[in-house]
């Protein structure tokens, strides 16, 4: 079952690119978050969401708001996309245990076994505001998560 809006979020520890540990926990009373799931790292669709907001980062990162970048792949396959790609924000670790945090937001396609298109805008008191879920093939429109955070 998929979070949805009004729901409190559910807290992870997830290693990130660079093998820090973040929680989502950590940006409570701090900076609304937007949280996104996808795929994986090197894949056609993800490589054009993820470096579509890469080029609008300051909408989506900023003393404000923070950007977290979900996928099952390992720590070291997302720091090599990182650098490829020249992501700069935290790209997050959900490969063990494999796809806890995406089934904790009901966004893990157990066929599959990787999250699909998830994207979640919580506010600073862990609440989730605004989500859309696609498909593994269909992108999202940035310019809704645009209007989602000017919205909190």
């Amino acid at each position: 079952m998929t979070i949805a809006v009004g729901d409190k979020a559910p807290d992870f520890e997830l290693k990130n690119q660079h093998g820090q540990t973040v929680r989502l926990a950590d940006f409570r009373g701090e900076k609304n978050v937007v949280l996104l799931f996808y795929p994986f790292a090197f894949t056609g669709v993800c490589t054009g969401e993820l470096c579509a907001l890469r080029d609008e980062l300051p909408s989506f990162q900023n003393d404000d708001v923070q950007l977290l970048a979900v996928s099952n792949d390992s720590p070291f396959t997302l720091r090599v996309f990182a650098e490829k790609e020249g992501l700069d924000y935290p790209l997050l670790s959900d490969f063990w245990p494999h796809g806890e945090a995406s089934r904790a937001y009901g966004v893990f396609a157990e066929d599959k076994g990787c999250a699909v298109r998830g994207t979640f805008v919580i506010d600073k008191e862990g609440v989730v505001r605004w989500t859309i879920v696609n498909g593994l093939p269909d992108a999202r429109d940035l310019s809704e998560y645009a209007k989602a955070l000017q919205a909190l």
